[in-house]
């Protein structure tokens, strides 16, 4: 990737025959002989530059076609959706995009920080955000893209999960999701029930579809990892009540057991299950099964990531239109909104060669045009998070529900997203207390010890 001697010679020789070239010739033809890490053009960071290199003579592209490098995991639809954004972006930009496939998982993260750390990254990184970001020591690593024109479109609710210290690293890919009540809408319709916006009226919802027979809220306790829900999705309760929660719980000045906001998450698990409002063998049930209960409407309410919408369209898709999305409520209707699991984010390599014809990519995929072609490929599972980018028609209902809280502002990142602190035994902890094994405050008292651990493994101040 380094420019050796011999490339800076011949790029130099390339120079002076453009010269005589341009002289000789008015420069009918020597633009394709321009040098080939830098673009012809310098209105290379806003959409509206990027968007006019689609001129059909090419006016605006670099003289000479340049290739950036990508570095992306495979997991899911986003690799080919930015496959189809890479082959418009070329046509328009003369920028080509050569794939680093890298694994997923602590392997994946293990390849991205070695690569860093050895000053050979791609030019551009598709990676987490919020506090697996902040592991990547950014300032040194990632470009700062706080004042670019291409960012003015970004949400500010994404860009609080790639800001550290006043900068802003990274660009949305992809859509949101959230953690909320996925609920059958045809049995709400038939029993008559209404949304609720406050806890009191979704315990009385809940006792109305027991009365009719069917499971009021569904839990998959066999998949461990499904039992968190009602602690992660009541974030943004806690962070609209307590805004203060994510930097005290970070600098060990907040715990959940004696934040009465956030010790509700853990309530609101044990009273589903002291009511009897839950499917009798909900430890042996595993994820599909709890979605398949939900589309067939034996099962009406199901705390989950709204990433579920997928499941249920792949194994039940004439049930699909039946399902909708609500935030977990509060115990006020005034505090009502979503807790938000962000998008991935594109950054650009601080140490690449190429950092315009970077900017002039990432530019173009925010745009409209470039957000147009990711999302041909690619299923939402929640609003995005670019201004003037609306859900497709096809978008699933429950996506749609979504949509109106984006709109108001009407949501928060949860909150690993905006702190490095997550204890691991958080899911054993929940099953313990959706199962009656704990109580409420023992169980917040429980995550508190596994949060301390792991603060001390992270060298976090002030723990």
């Amino acid at each position: 990737m380094r420019r050796t001697k011999r490339h800076t010679l011949a790029a130099l020789t390339s120079l002076l025959l453009v010269i005589v070239l341009l002289t000789g010739c008015g420069g009918s033809g020597g633009s394709n002989n321009a040098g080939a890490n830098e673009p012809a053009t310098t209105d290379d960071a806003g959409s509206g530059g990027t968007n006019d290199a689609a001129g059909s003579d090419g006016a605006n592209k670099p003289a000479e076609k340049q290739t950036l490098t990508l570095m992306v995991g495979n997991t899911g639809t986003t690799l080919e959706a930015l496959k189809n954004v890479a082959a418009e972006a070329e046509k328009k930009l003369n920028i080509a995009i050569e794939f680093d496939i890298k694994p997923d998982g602590t392997e994946g993260d293990n390849l991205v920080k070695t690569r860093l750390a050895t000053g050979d990254m791609d030019d551009l990184l598709v990676y987490n955000t919020g506090s697996l970001l902040q592991a990547l020591n950014p300032a040194d690593n990632f470009l700062d893209m706080a004042n670019e024109p291409f960012m003015t479109d970004v949400m500010d609710a994404f860009k609080t999960v790639v800001t550290i210290d006043g900068k802003v690293f990274g660009a949305p890919v992809g859509s949101s999701s959230a953690g909320a009540i996925l609920y059958n809408k045809k049995v709400y319709s038939e029993l008559g029930l209404k949304v609720p916006t406050t806890w009191a009226e979704f315990m009385d919802n809940n006792a109305k579809i027991k009365a009719a027979g069917k499971t009021a809220v569904i839990a998959s306790y066999k998949e461990t990892w499904t039992s968190q829900l009602f602690v992660l999705g009541d974030y943004y309760n806690v962070a609209t009540q307590v805004p203060s929660f994510a930097a005290d719980y970070t600098a060990n000045k907040a715990k959940y057991a004696t934040t009465p906001e956030a010790l509700r998450g853990f309530e609101k698990t044990a009273e589903v299950f002291k009511a009897g409002y839950m499917n009798k063998d909900f430890l042996a049930t595993t994820y599909d099964v709890a979605l398949k209960m939900l589309a067939d409407g034996t099962g009406v309410h199901y705390p989950m990531l709204t990433g579920g919408l997928d499941t249920i369209m792949q194994n039940s898709p004439d049930k699909i239109g039946d399902i909708g999305v609500f935030p977990i409520p509060s115990d006020k209707a005034e505090v009502n909104g979503l807790t938000v699991w962000m998008p991935s984010g594109m950054y650009i390599n601080k140490n690449s060669k190429k950092i315009e014809a970077a900017k002039q990519w990432v530019a173009y995929f925010v745009s409209k045009e470039g957000q147009t072609a990711f999302s041909s490929k690619v299923k939402a599972a929640g609003p995005y998070v670019i201004k003037g980018i609306d859900l497709p028609a096809d978008s699933y209902e429950g996506v749609k529900d979504m949509q109106p809280y984006f709109d108001a502002g009407k949501t928060a990142p949860a909150l690993e997203f905006v702190s490095p602190v997550k204890g691991p035994n958080l899911e054993n902890i929940t099953v313990a207390v959706g199962s009656g094994i704990s109580d409420a405050l023992k169980g917040a008292k429980d995550y508190d010890k596994d949060i301390e651990k792991q603060a001390q493994q992270l060298d976090l101040p002030g723990w």
